[in-house]
């Protein structure tokens, strides 16, 4: 694997990408509690096909419920452990905010990622962030990730392009492998 390969990340959004969003009249919220958290089918084995591919794998998510005071912060690592244990996951980075507390980690403000890319020395030109919400979108444009959106058709703003579209996790990373298979063989040809 080259160095470069070895610094990719995908970072994936939590709730509707990993695990199943509660969506209500449209809209998605996040589980309430560790038996309301379920593992969306495929998202085990789509991860360890990235994995395999050599990708660290970041959860960035946002829970301002904590800060709303509808959830609890042991409550939300709680659910943070139980999809670590079961998911091949490198990382998960959480925002507690609130909208209004003007932070730099909330996304679609991509402090979560560009920290992470700091800490662990990531390129993130050649990293994905997979989302379902306007949010994490605009956070991996701002980032310089490629940003692929799961299109779940919620009753609220659609994110801005460019994105790739997608219907699943599953579809996500069969596109970005097969990308990354391209950007293989363009270099090998290159190097010939």
């Amino acid at each position: 694997m080259s160095e470069k390969a070895a610094r990719r990340a995908v970072f994936l959004d939590r709730d509707g990408v990993i695990n199943r969003a509660i969506v209500r009249d449209g809209k998605p919220y996040p589980p309430n509690s560790l038996s309301e958290l379920e593992i969306l089918p495929g998202v085990p084995e789509a991860l360890a096909q990235l994995k395999a591919a050599g990708f660290r794998l970041i959860v960035v998510t946002n829970q301002p419920d904590v800060a709303r005071g509808k959830q609890t912060r042991a409550a939300v690592e709680a659910m943070h452990a139980a999809l670590q244990a079961q998911l091949p996951l490198d990382e998960i980075r959480a925002c507690y905010h609130d909208s209004h507390d003007s932070c730099t980690c909330r996304k679609p403000q991509p402090g979560l990622l560009l920290a992470a890319a700091r800490e662990h020395g990531l390129e993130l030109s050649a990293s994905y962030l997979i989302g379902d919400r306007w949010r994490d979108i605009e956070a991996g444009q701002r980032a310089g990730c490629t940003s692929l959106f799961i299109d779940y058709q919620y009753a609220e703003r659609q994110p801005l392009e460019p994105y790739v579209r997608v219907a699943s996790l599953t579809e996500a990373v069969e596109w970005i492998l097969a990308r990354e298979y391209i950007l293989y063989e363009n270099a090998q040809r290159s190097i010939r």
